[in-house]
């Protein structure tokens, strides 16, 4: 049983239709990386499989529960599912430490010592430790970013979605957020990232699915879908990411 199944989603945004008829399935331990020019649906993709934007039609299932049938509680399902955005979002006004155990006290109810003992220890494996009393401001967007995705993990997500976490960094800072990501692969985190890092996917992805005006156009190995694509849009689209030297 995959860990997310989406079946025939479609979104539309006034007369724009933004996802048509999609499918995906993702197994457990894999990272599927999206990929795909801007406006192709990664990011509502991401969004409406954490139940941050509702579906017009089709159904998603996590671990085999339809978690877009109206009954379900949705915040049941968030905290089953880790959401990372490109632009941190983390709480200007909040420590590090604050920022990371803000939902585990207040939505998962979890003791408040239990919560900054288990967020410490994310912390000193991401080789922040010392941030943790530190405010966003005094981080470089690259620690941000690994703070957001310790925000995600504390609450042992089943799934992470992680959408475009590198494209607000500087090009020096992207290597650490990559390393973080890397290392979660290792342990076996279930993920669906969309990426413009074509390398990286290349590296880390088990599946790459290219997405096109809404659909799922192509998908397969990182090696194929890559390297050999059979879809003249997937051609062009490549083709254009290595004249901008990103692949």
């Amino acid at each position: 049983m995959p860990v997310l199944s989406c079946a025939h989603l479609r979104k539309v945004f006034g007369t724009r239709v933004v996802l048509d008829d999609l499918n995906l399935d993702v197994e457990e331990h894999r990272v599927v990386a999206l990929i795909g020019a801007s406006g192709s649906g990664k990011s509502t993709l991401l969004r409406c499989a954490a139940l941050l934007t509702e579906v017009d039609d089709g159904t998603i299932h996590l671990d085999g529960e339809e978690i877009t049938d109206p009954r379900v509680d949705p915040d049941a399902v968030r905290r089953r599912i880790g959401m990372v955005f490109q632009a941190y979002n983390l709480f200007p006004h909040m420590s590090v430490l604050d920022n990371i155990t803000l939902a585990p006290v207040r939505v998962h109810r979890r003791a408040r010592d239990q919560a900054r003992a288990q967020a410490r220890e994310w912390l000193d494996r991401v080789g922040l430790a010392d941030q943790a009393d530190s405010y966003p401001d005094r981080l470089s967007g690259g620690q941000q970013q690994r703070v957001a995705i310790v925000r995600a993990l504390v609450n042992s997500p089943r799934l992470l979605l992680l959408d475009e976490v590198t494209s607000a960094l500087d090009p020096e800072l992207v290597g650490e957020v990559l390393t973080m990501i890397r290392d979660l692969k290792a342990e076996g985190m279930t993920m669906v990232l969309a990426t413009h890092e074509m390398g990286f996917a290349r590296e880390v992805a088990d599946e790459v699915v290219f997405l096109d005006a809404g659909r799922v156009l192509e998908a397969g190995p990182p090696q194929r879908v890559l390297g050999d694509p059979t879809e003249p849009r997937t051609r062009q689209f490549l083709s254009r990411i290595i004249e901008a030297g990103r692949l």
